[in-house]
């Protein structure tokens, strides 16, 4: 069985009424971050020393259980011997630590081990020194035989500082990180809320580094992510709310086509495209930070095929076709019908590249019918682009050598 140790015990710089572990970084406290540590390492109990039961621990009580593990509360390090047994593992994390979950795993992942920092980097950072060399990461996965030495140990002593000893006593591998990690947000010790503020925008950049950002309206949903992300987690702002606003302005997109506003309605349209894809981050954030697997964004392929079928909507409700005598009302969906289509079958078929993201986004392909309606003859603009896309595919696309027939026609 593998068990997390986590602390709250330890007071924030100038404020002895305040605890560490209650700092809070894009709406969440720093135990909850280090319980999606624990969660991603598959500990199935989770420990928390404190020295009282409050609203803050039965939240951080709460959220394990949801990730399907143990909750105990202890006052001591003494009240941990009668939880671990000796076939189990025990991951400790100092109190106020902050880490990402990967960079964590990266390190312990293949056994038992103690986290720890060039001695210099590591002791500016506020860890505590263990040889002349290294300072501890504020990380520990140790074999759960070690902790019966806590017995031998006077029970006022920090729990963390204890098992650290016990760990390099009993020569448990010390693995490095590089110094490197302080400095872009990835590792840290919090220790007051100015520390915090200074960790969270850095936090929220790392997650949305690697989120794609190929076409105009990703780049605004990830630029969005970064000036309003901390305001909206702060506020507790759930994933699924910020959907809810993209939804909105698909509905209201649709109403203002209804009553022949298709221009404001394109761009509405774009905007509630972009407004998923923050809420999509948003939760990719918490799942990814914190193993929050109640606050991923609903939205998803269903979104994607409403947003298209407005754009068809609406695109058809702009057409002056159906009012030409003769021709059928039914007309007016087809070429629009064809655009949406191809938009989804030129990414797949054409190699990849800047072209094939902008056809994707959503924004862009609102923005440019907004323009068009305003503009340019709108139905035949409309076919105008279909035919340049499937020229452009033509264009593009390597012509295949040999008959696909080959074998048949052969000589025998």
């Amino acid at each position: 069985m593998r068990v997390a140790l986590l602390s709250l015990t330890e007071a924030v710089s100038g404020e002895p009424h305040g605890l560490r572990g209650y700092l809070t970084i894009g709406g969440r406290t720093l135990a909850r971050h280090q319980l999606g540590i624990a969660l991603a390492f598959g500990c199935t109990r989770v420990v928390v020393l404190t020295e009282g039961l409050t609203g803050e621990v039965l939240t951080l009580q709460h959220a394990a259980e949801e990730g399907g593990a143990r909750f105990h509360v202890i006052t001591s390090a003494h009240a941990l011997l009668p939880l671990i047994t000796a076939d189990d593992e025990l991951i400790v994390l100092s109190d106020g630590l902050f880490a990402l979950p990967e960079v964590v795993l990266s390190h312990l992942s293949d056994g038992p081990g103690v986290l720890a920092l060039p001695v210099e980097a590591g002791v500016a950072a506020g860890f505590e020194r263990i040889d002349i060399n290294h300072a501890a990461a504020g990380v520990m996965r140790l074999p759960g035989r070690l902790i019966a030495g806590l017995g031998d140990l006077p029970s006022d002593w920090n729990a963390h500082a204890a098992l650290l000893r016990l760990a390099v006593q009993a020569r448990t591998p010390m693995r490095q990180l590089p110094s490197a990690v302080l400095n872009d947000g990835r590792w840290g010790l919090v220790r007051s809320e100015d520390e915090a503020h200074r960790v969270e925008p850095a936090w929220i950049r790392l997650h949305t580094r690697s989120a794609q950002q190929r076409s105009p309206g990703e780049w605004l949903a990830a630029k969005t992510v970064h000036m309003a992300g901390p305001a909206l987690l702060h506020a507790g702002t759930r994933p699924w709310l910020v959907a809810m606003g993209a939804v909105v302005l698909l509905l209201l997109a649709v109403g203002a086509g209804w009553f022949g506003w298709c221009t404001p309605g394109f761009v509405l349209l774009g905007m509630g495209w972009v407004v998923a894809q923050v809420a999509t981050q948003i939760a990719g954030i918490e799942t990814a930070s914190l193993l929050a697997l109640r606050d991923r964004s609903p939205i998803g392929p269903a979104f994607a095929f409403l947003i298209d079928a407005a754009f068809v909507t609406l695109a058809a409700w702009r057409s002056d076709i159906a009012s030409v005598a003769g021709v059928s009302f039914a007309a007016t969906w087809f070429a629009p019908v064809v655009l949406v289509m191809l938009l989804h079958l030129l990414p797949r078929a054409l190699p990849e590249g800047r072209w094939t993201w902008w056809l994707q986004d959503r924004l862009l392909a609102g923005l440019v019918c907004a323009a068009v309606s305003v503009l340019l003859p709108f139905d035949l603009a409309l076919r105008a682009v279909v035919v340049l896309l499937l020229g452009w595919a033509i264009l593009i696309v390597p012509r295949r050598t040999g008959s696909a027939n080959a074998p048949l026609t052969g000589s025998r």
